[in-house]
């Protein structure tokens, strides 16, 4: 979870590992940070013209300088895109962000930046530009002393990439220091390194200055289709400009500067180019919703705060809420796209905002607000925080539901759920290292009168290590089945052969087959790679739940009867009223990795 620029801190010893990842947003720039993680890297830009091929690139290196921008401001609503680049790197870095004892070291070098970038009247923007080049680090003995132990140069390297370099291999120096050539090659980010580039946000114009919505600021002068910028960064300081041109068709080749006896390069054609995408579309792939209505059994209720379940999906994923009353729906950025975060960042500001309501994408209006009195808790729920839980998804910053102890949303007047022992197929992704030994963080089907009615009257996929009613192997976490009245690993208790799962963000899956077939499934599987496990396949635990009395409801968050001091994290999930083939639950898996969960 990304909240702000915590640093990147690594703790070594001479003989350990030297590279430990963080979860803040590091910036060469002395600039602020915001909170949040890395934001969307929107559709694909077209392949543009081909750059030329003749003399020395204008981003080179060696000794060429390259000139900053004469700032005259100007309007830069439109697609951009970048048809020269040339920006010099040069200064101090501050070391004691990636948790080693020096200040500073010197770096220099030369980037280029490519692509295309796109601003939208609304103040929000998509960047599509990658920045490449070469650094080179030159660190002082002084900072291979990390968390009080000294250090190689062979072993820091992998350190220094928490800065954002894609690679470095640093060597001894004779000065007793480390030289460190670096590369550099990032999506996102306009010409400035980050350990976390954004790729699509807000910005504002203001005195011949683009500010982003991390605080990066670019001097910038647009004449006629033609725009300038220079990053206005100072550790290490970066000058020269990036040229764009106005459409985003095919970017003029960079080459064509008189190389070091080269002939003149032709410049790139001009290309057809396609369109910038809007902040990560999967309009061209079907959704989860899409594959298991394919099989026979279409979503009766699909909900996410981070991206769209259908690939036409094209209106709003929950809405936010002040503490004045006022709200504003938050939509996707393009149809079977991610949530546009943007837009809450904009309403909510500093202001404190919860999720006011979590929309039902299936059609059937099956949306949940905060859960109501219950059995178990006798007062209604909290709605969460909207801002508690951003995450990079495809590269998209969007936000999850924080799901601390009180926090539960519901649904008892349902359309389309499965009732009785009819069958269905529930998924959801949740946080692998946000859970209790509490009842209950679930998400499924329940009663429609928030009481505890007995064995079987609750359908619902759990994760947690609850051990109350039954466990599964080890000591948990666990994707279980809640059954009412019984939290459930299997049909046996323990049920070894449902082992723990310990992975950052998890497939948790409950399958209740047809009426009379006395057979259910749950499966378990990593969100970020891989296949799905079937962590149980048999029988009803017994003829409590033989037949089912399923009602309907949908709950999230909480169990049946509104017990609710659990807690978890959600992102997305679904409900059908089918049970799902193997084949169909394999290609949902691969299109929530594909999703990019945590990039």
């Amino acid at each position: 979870m990304r909240s702000g620029l915590i640093g990147l801190v690594s703790a070594m010893a001479l003989a350990s590992t030297m590279m430990t990842a963080g979860c803040g947003r590091t910036e060469l720039t002395g600039g602020s940070s915001s909170s949040g993680g890395a934001v969307g890297t929107g559709g694909r830009s077209g392949s543009g013209g081909a750059v030329g091929t003749g003399g020395s690139s204008s981003g080179g290196g060696g000794g060429a300088s390259c000139s900053s921008v004469t700032p005259c401001g100007g309007d830069v609503v439109g697609t951009w895109t970048v048809a020269s680049s040339c920006l010099k790197v040069t200064g101090q870095v501050d070391m004691s962000v990636v948790g080693l004892s020096c200040t500073s070291a010197t770096v220099t070098g030369a980037l280029q930046v490519t692509g295309t970038w796109t601003a939208n009247a609304n103040g929000t923007y998509s960047d599509n530009t990658t920045t490449s080049g070469t650094e080179q680090i030159t660190l002082p003995a002084s900072c291979l002393q990390v968390a009080g132990s000294t250090t190689t140069c062979e072993r820091i390297g992998g350190v220094l990439q928490g800065l954002g370099y894609d690679s470095v291999n640093c060597t001894s120096a004779a000065s007793g220091g480390c030289t460190c050539p670096a590369t550099v090659q990032q999506t996102g980010g306009l010409g400035v390194l980050s350990s976390d580039p954004l790729t699509s946000g807000s910005y504002k114009t203001s005195g011949n200055v683009v500010t982003t919505d991390v605080g990066r600021q670019y001097s910038y002068c647009v004449s006629g289709n033609k725009m300038n910028w220079t990053p206005q960064s100072t550790t290490p300081t970066t000058t020269g400009t990036v040229v764009f041109q106005k459409g985003s068709g095919g970017a003029t080749g960079s080459g064509g500067a008189t190389g070091s006896g080269g002939a003149t390069g032709s410049g790139g054609a001009t290309g057809t180019g396609g369109a910038t995408g809007a902040g990560g579309s999967t309009a061209t792939t079907k959704g989860p919703c899409d594959i298991y209505a394919d099989d026979g059994g279409p979503c009766v209720a699909a909900h996410s705060t981070v991206r769209a379940l259908l690939g036409a999906y094209s209106g709003n994923l929950y809405q936010v809420k002040k503490a004045d009353g006022t709200t504003k729906d938050i939509g996707v950025l393009a149809p079977g796209g991610f949530a546009n975060s943007a837009d809450q960042d904009a309403f909510c500001g500093t202001s404190a905002c919860t999720i006011s309501i979590i929309y039902d994408q299936s059609g059937k209006g099956n949306h949940l607000t905060k859960a109501p009195p219950g059995g178990a808790k006798t007062t209604g729920d909290n709605e969460a925080d909207a801002k508690a839980l951003p995450i990079s998804i495809g590269g998209q910053k969007v936000y999850g539901e924080h799901n601390p102890a009180g926090v539960g949303y519901r649904n008892n007047t349902v359309v389309g759920t499965a009732t009785g022992d009819n069958a269905e197929t529930i998924y959801m992704i949740a946080s692998g290292d946000y859970y209790n030994s509490a009842c209950c963080f679930d998400y499924g089907n329940a009663e429609t009168n928030s009481r505890d009615n007995g064995e079987g009257t609750v359908e619902a996929v759990y994760f947690g290590n609850c051990t109350i009613w039954n466990k599964g192997g080890g000591s948990g976490p666990w994707v279980m089945g809640d059954l009412e009245n019984g939290l459930w690993a299997g049909n046996t208790s323990p049920y070894d052969n449902n082992t723990s799962v310990n992975y950052k963000y998890v497939t948790a899956m409950v399958k209740g087959d047809k009426a009379g077939a006395n057979h259910w499934a749950i499966k378990a599987g990593n969100a970020q790679s891989g296949s799905l496990t079937k962590m149980f396949d048999g029988q009803r635990p017994s003829t409590r739940y033989n037949p089912m009395r399923k009602e309907g409801a949908i709950i999230l968050g909480i169990a049946g009867d509104n017990s609710n001091t659990a807690q978890g994290n959600f992102f997305e999930g679904l409900m059908t009223a089918h049970f799902s083939s193997d084949a169909a639950d394999d290609a949902v898996q691969a299109n929530i990795v594909a999703a990019g969960y945590g990039k």
